[in-house]
């Protein structure tokens, strides 16, 4: 059963992660807030790349930035993004898309009207998002040292079919 529910299992493993890191609360929750914060940008792809590039480039956990990044995930990342936007284009008072057809002039037009707003909600989002994610990090790192996490129920030569 533990197979199909993939993204729980890679939370467990993330937090597992976080909890193993040989360096103090403090730095792996700066790790953490910077991951993040990089989730929340609007870079759905290069987030990854662009944590461990950030966190090295700063001296800060990379591990711990790379599994802050994972906030947004396939399945997350329609809502954060679009909550994002909705909160820019309420901030920047610009009112709904209209799309009437596509051609290129639409796109690049698009382009800037979907970027600000999404830039300005990723920013109102990130920052505070990454403050609470450096709050709990901090707190939870040392508690999570001392639990004794079990390991996922293995499956037996009889239950592989």
């Amino acid at each position: 059963m533990w197979r199909r529910w993939g993204f729980f299992r890679q939370f467990k493993l993330n937090i597992i992660h976080l909890a193993r890191i040989r360096s103090e609360p403090d730095a792996i929750a700066r790790g953490v807030a910077l991951g993040l914060f990089i989730g929340f940008t609007p870079t759905f792809g290069f987030q990854i790349v662009l944590a461990l590039l950030l966190a090295s480039l700063l001296r800060q956990n990379r591990i711990a930035a790379f599994v802050g990044v994972w906030i947004t995930n396939p399945l997350t990342a329609p809502i954060i993004y679009g909550l994002e936007y909705k909160v820019g284009r309420m901030l920047l008072g610009l009112p709904p898309l209209e799309l009437k057809g596509f051609d290129w002039q639409m796109a690049s037009s698009l382009g800037l009207q979907v970027g600000k707003p999404l830039l300005l909600g990723c920013l109102v989002l990130g920052i505070p998002c990454s403050i609470i994610g450096y709050s709990l990090a901090v707190r939870l790192i040392p508690n999570l040292r001392q639990m004794k996490i079990p390991r996922w129920p293995r499956r037996h030569d009889s239950q592989e079919k």
